[in-house]
């Protein structure tokens, strides 16, 4: 355990002198992900869904705001959708603008928040989303969470159906149906209404747990996420008929558990052991105060200096230079 606490303070100073590249390169990464997820999945565009152009476009958002980001996958995702057929541009327009107004209004500072749900959907991993977000994030990190729910669900629906949608395809109804088809992505989908509603109160109940007076809070908080997320969908799974899903239910949520815990030796790791109760008083008040060391070891560096040595002699102009002083006030 002393091992890695030394290698948890070495990532931590090693971050902290190179925050200024660390940053960008993984703000980098994180929308190469994105443009690569959306050009593998709903690249109708063949213009912009090209592996140069996404590579352009994550350089771009390295070195802007999250905001960038957001929007140019939101530009993306459109263009992409205006390439398929203008009903589905509408109405994927109107989707957007509606989470806009959710992530502006409650959650501007989670924008990664909302873009990595969806790719942790296509990672297979979506259950870890509302364990993070409850222990890293506050309440309204739901909002976030709904958002790239509701985006996955949509985007997927409208892979399924693409032949359909597309302008090129045929339809008896004409473009009535299309809207119809694009608006039921929304409005039947059932998955889709049980898997946020599972993720909203999961994130509602690590929060609360996590931020208890009590020992152990995170780590309390992550198992019982994790056991209301895995009962709540493989029940859900079995009265929408939809058993195919549940062995990838439980194992997605054992993977999201050691990433939870992951998070909370970098992030909240305490030495209850060395758990200290404080008692003090002012003129209208009692204080109880319960103190919670961090774990924390800290790596030695260990300098040996040797005297007597012709080549480390002391000389009169390299102890002003050490010193930081000027060499005439040593004469």
């Amino acid at each position: 355990m002393a091992a890695l606490l030394e290698m948890k303070e070495r990532m931590i100073r090693f971050y902290g002198k190179h925050e200024f590249w660390l940053k960008p390169i993984a703000r980098f990464l994180i929308a190469l992900a994105i443009f690569m997820c959306i050009n593998q999945n709903i690249g109708y565009m063949s213009r912009i869904s090209q592996t140069p152009i996404a590579l352009i476009l994550a350089l771009v958002c390295a070195l802007a705001p999250v905001g960038l980001t957001v929007f140019l996958a939101s530009a993306v995702i459109l263009l992409d959708m205006y390439a398929l057929s203008l009903e589905v541009c509408l109405v994927t327009l109107i989707l957007i603008l509606i989470i806009y107004f959710l992530y502006f209004r409650f959650a501007p500072k989670n924008g990664y928040d909302m873009v990595l749900t969806p790719l942790c959907f296509q990672c297979g991993i979506p259950y870890v989303m509302p364990l993070a977000m409850g222990l890293l994030r506050g309440w309204y990190s739901v909002f976030s969470v709904m958002a790239g729910t509701v985006l996955y669900f949509f985007l997927h629906g409208v892979h399924e159906n693409a032949t359909v949608l597309s302008s090129a395809a045929e339809v008896e109804e004409g473009t009535v149906s299309k809207f119809v088809i694009v608006i039921n992505q929304l409005v039947d989908n059932r998955e889709m209404y049980l898997v946020m509603g599972i993720f909203v109160l999961t994130t509602i109940i690590v929060y609360i747990i996590r931020r208890m007076a009590i020992e152990n809070a995170w780590a309390i908080a992550i198992i019982s996420g994790v056991l209301f997320e895995t009962i709540g969908l493989i029940a859900g799974y079995i009265l929408l008929e939809i058993p195919d899903k549940m062995v990838w239910v439980m194992v997605g949520n054992l993977i999201s558990i050691l990433i939870a815990f992951v998070l909370q030796f970098l992030f909240f790791n305490l030495d209850y052991s060395r758990t200290e109760r404080l008692q003090f008083e002012d003129d209208e008040y009692y204080y109880y105060v319960k103190a919670v060391p961090k774990a924390i070891v800290s790596g030695m560096d260990k300098k040996v200096k040797r005297f007597g040595s012709r080549e480390d002699h002391l000389t009169k102009k390299k102890f002003a230079e050490e010193m930081g002083i000027d060499e005439e006030l040593l004469d």
